[in-house]
């Protein structure tokens, strides 16, 4: 049986995939998914989301999907990992992206960008939807893809543009950006996402947890847990989960029934001496 049916819960409250039923939507989060379908509604082009690792913005992605998925009028494309060497091979990968029946045996780079751009007027126009492209991991994305995206942002009626394009990246992306002015400039919303505090923090723990079935009136961290897992992963979201994965495992294990203070420093000690030892190997 799984640790968390013997918990008395009906799904495991601290998987680190996406689900975006275990979205927590701390204020920063909320903040950013709003201004995003401010941003699409309105058709303004490129946003940007920028955060560390941990800060949650695969899944914000999968969330943000999740909002727009059921709504005609939009038309939601996604990539998640955007590792590619050649131009050509990015604009194969958004031709198939976009579902546009393009032969790859016969066609070329000009061919490729002539194809997308009808597609989003057939779109956009035509059709009178709003196509929007979301790239995870953008800081993955060399000079060329970037190069790409650009000219596509150059695609536009006298109203709106025509390609609503959403950046999800790690800091690291912001130098490459910096480097194409052009590009820089078309950006419409940068918001970064923070760390959660220490209120969120248990927020957010509360909120997995009923989400995977908790019953009130059972505590399974207590307030010098929180404060202790708060310390120690400063926030972020990713950290929390595997560390509160790691206490209730030891919680059913060690047959205790709640998670407290002496519990979650165990846990941190012993992941400092594993990470030490592997530092030493």
């Amino acid at each position: 049986m799984s640790y968390y049916k013997i918990l008395g819960l009906d799904r495991e409250p601290f998987s680190t995939s996406p689900d975006p039923v275990f979205f927590y939507e701390s204020e920063e989060h909320r903040a950013a998914l709003m201004r995003l379908m401010v941003e699409i509604r309105l058709k303004r082009g490129l946003s940007l989301i920028l955060g560390d690792v941990g800060t949650g913005k695969t899944t914000l992605s999968r969330k943000l999907f999740h909002m727009l998925k059921e709504r005609e009028d939009i038309v939601f494309h996604m990539i998640l990992d955007p590792t590619y060497e050649t131009e050509e091979l990015f604009l194969d990968s958004l031709i198939r992206t976009f579902k546009i029946d393009v032969n790859p045996a016969t066609a070329n780079i000009l061919d490729y960008k002539e194809a997308i751009k009808k597609y989003l007027f057939q779109k956009g126009v035509e059709e009178n939807k709003i196509v929007v492209l979301l790239i995870d991991e953008a800081q993955k994305l060399n000079f060329l893809s970037l190069e790409i995206l650009r000219v596509l942002l150059n695609y536009e009626t006298n109203e709106f543009k025509l390609l609503q394009l959403v950046l999800l990246s790690q800091l690291e992306l912001l130098p490459k950006l910096k480097e194409m002015k052009n590009l820089m400039d078309r950006i419409n919303l940068k918001y970064v996402l923070n760390p959660l505090d220490e209120s969120e923090t248990k927020k957010m723990i509360e909120f997995r947890l009923t989400a995977a079935g908790y019953q009130p009136g059972i505590e399974f961290f207590d307030d010098e847990a929180i404060r202790e897992i708060y310390h120690y992963t400063q926030g972020y979201p990713r950290r929390i989960s595997m560390i509160c994965h790691h206490a209730l495992k030891t919680l059913v294990m060690e047959n205790k029934s709640m998670v407290d203070g002496a519990l979650i420093r165990g846990i941190i000690a012993k992941e400092s001496q594993v990470f030490a030892e592997h530092k030493v190997a």
